[in-house]
């Protein structure tokens, strides 16, 4: 069998399908474009395949990387034109290759935020965003399946950066914990809402991945 991974964008009206719908999406493409991917065995075999992180609903990417298995081999260039052919608007194969290093080996991701005021941004709002998120601890209240439970997400924010870009607008660039354990960037804006005040809470916030990076900080492939 042959290993290849598949680094591919969602974004646009993309971003709305879910994880389970974006499985799916993918085994029809794959399909469609005579793709031809091993199975499981038993008695409702299906093709073995392996995001590296699920996206959120909601959430755009333009680095999300897809493990799978090929019956046969097919040049990499004519997969993914294949696979384009076959995809919805949205989501794109940006490049198909053998991988080296398993997604165990993610570490950190590098995302942009864009924040949101109805009202216009404040004054100052920018820099008290980037206190909040450089400070030596930062504690917010996470849901979990056994209640509400405290926790510290300073080590899960590596870098953070935040810049008005108009004056309803913030834009942030961030680079927060993947894995072991992970950060869901909502949980910036809660942190936000708990910490600051109501005049410096987005009243939206939509986000996007850029890149997926090692423990070092170097783009993992």
């Amino acid at each position: 069998m042959l290993r290849r991974r598949l680094l591919f964008k969602k974004t646009g009206r993309a971003k709305f399908l879910s994880h389970l719908d974006l499985m799916r999406t993918f085994q029809r493409a794959f399909l469609r474009a005579d793709i031809r991917l091993k199975h499981s065995e038993g008695f409702n075999p299906h093709p073995v395949m392996s995001f590296a992180l699920p996206l959120s609903v909601g959430t755009e990417s333009v680095c999300e990387l897809l493990d799978f298995q090929l019956e046969g081999d097919i040049e990499p260039h004519d997969m993914t034109e294949r696979l384009n052919r076959a995809m919805p608007e949205g989501i794109t194969a940006l490049e198909a290759y053998e991988p080296v290093r398993k997604f165990n080996a993610l570490k950190w991701l590098k995302i942009e935020g864009r924040l949101d005021y109805d009202n216009g941004v404040s004054g100052g709002t920018a820099g008290a965003l980037e206190g909040l998120f450089r400070a030596e601890s930062l504690i917010i209240t996470k849901k979990t399946k056994k209640g509400a439970a405290e926790s510290d997400i300073i080590p899960c924010v590596k870098q953070f950066e935040a810049t008005q870009t108009g004056e309803e607008e913030i834009l942030i660039e961030a680079v927060i914990s993947a894995q072991e354990p992970a950060l869901n960037p909502k949980y910036l804006i809660e942190a936000v809402r708990t910490h600051l005040t109501g005049a410096q809470t987005p009243d939206f916030a939509s986000f996007t991945r850029l890149e997926v990076l090692d423990e070092s900080g170097a783009v993992f492939r």
